[in-house]
């Protein structure tokens, strides 16, 4: 009967073992300093530091500029950076030896203008801009689906051309492309929107800019051409539609990365979740028929499936 007992019901020392290792699993993550480092200091970017403290309670989370921080090599090597802006990355740039970081906010244009061919360790890219391959795809959703689309390429952009071409070839449609070199020549957008049905732009700042993108869009509607992207900022301004990922999807990517060891961080990556912004009044004067915003985002989101 004993011996029974001792296979039924725990001793008091296996009681007390179990306890023990209940109360190691409920304990929290190491706790870490979560330093949000940005040359600009505003509203939305405290709004960002606030919703992430809130996401992560049992980490130190705070905004700093770079001014008020010692150089990064100075820094705890358990404090993990959150780099926001390209000003950020130069200023981690600056010392060869730093904790690992994250870096929001650039594109992937802004990024080889920064970094050039350079592989810098313990630094991973969240890209701003969305991924090419995704825009791509959200153009082919439209009705009458483009034949052939346009890219309008810059000196800094135009290394994105053979990824281009690749997604391009995947989705069974034609990529024809123009470069342009000068802001004031209007040559090759005349020619690339006379060689395509809708215009694919990219996050180049030297060719997408508040200054360029009127002149862009009446060629283009002059034309009966959409213009997807570069970004969802555009579609305000008169874009037809982009993909985006706001706050919450930004978070939620972080949170996942910030569970893991630094050394199993990825060089680069676009977050998994996205949304798409349309804007329905072009859609409409331009004769296209496109589905709902949310329904683009499932479709797209479902295609990207492995």
């Amino acid at each position: 009967m004993s011996a029974r007992r001792s296979w039924t019901s725990p001793g008091p020392l296996l009681t007390a073992l179990l306890f023990w290792l209940a109360c190691l699993f409920a304990l929290p993550a190491q706790a870490r300093e979560l330093l949000l480092v940005s040359t600009e200091q505003s509203a939305a970017l405290q709004d960002f530091a606030d919703a992430l403290a809130k996401r992560r309670p049992h980490d130190q989370v705070r905004l700093e500029s770079p001014e008020n921080l010692p150089p990064p090599d100075k820094l705890d090597g358990e404090t993990r950076l959150l780099l926001l802006g390209s000003g950020a990355l130069n200023w981690r740039l600056a010392s060869h030896d730093a904790p690992p970081a994250l870096t929001l906010l650039v594109s992937r244009v802004e990024a080889r203008q920064v970094l050039g061919g350079r592989d810098v360790p313990h630094l991973t890219l969240l890209w701003s801009d969305p991924p090419p391959a995704r825009q791509l795809a959200l153009a082919l959703q439209m009705s009458p689906r483009p034949q052939r689309i346009g890219v309008l390429l810059g000196p800094s952009s135009e290394f994105l051309l053979e990824e281009l071409q690749h997604s391009a070839e995947k989705l069974g449609v034609e990529l024809v492309s123009e470069r342009q070199t000068r802001a004031d020549d209007s040559r090759p957008l005349r020619e690339l929107l006379a060689r395509s049905d809708l215009l694919l732009g990219l996050d180049d700042k030297q060719l997408y800019n508040a200054q360029t993108i009127k002149g862009i869009l009446l060629s283009a509607y002059a034309e009966n051409r959409a213009l997807i992207g570069p970004t969802a900022a555009f579609v305000r301004a008169g874009s037809l539609a982009s993909t985006y990922s706001d706050q919450s999807d930004w978070l939620e990517t972080l949170d996942s990365l910030l569970e893991q060891p630094a050394q199993q961080w990825p060089r680069s990556l676009y977050p998994k979740r996205f949304k798409v912004q349309s804007n329905r009044q072009v859609a409409r004067s331009l004769g296209i028929d496109l589905p709902v915003d949310a329904d683009l985002a499932q479709r797209l989101a479902e295609g990207e499936k492995p």
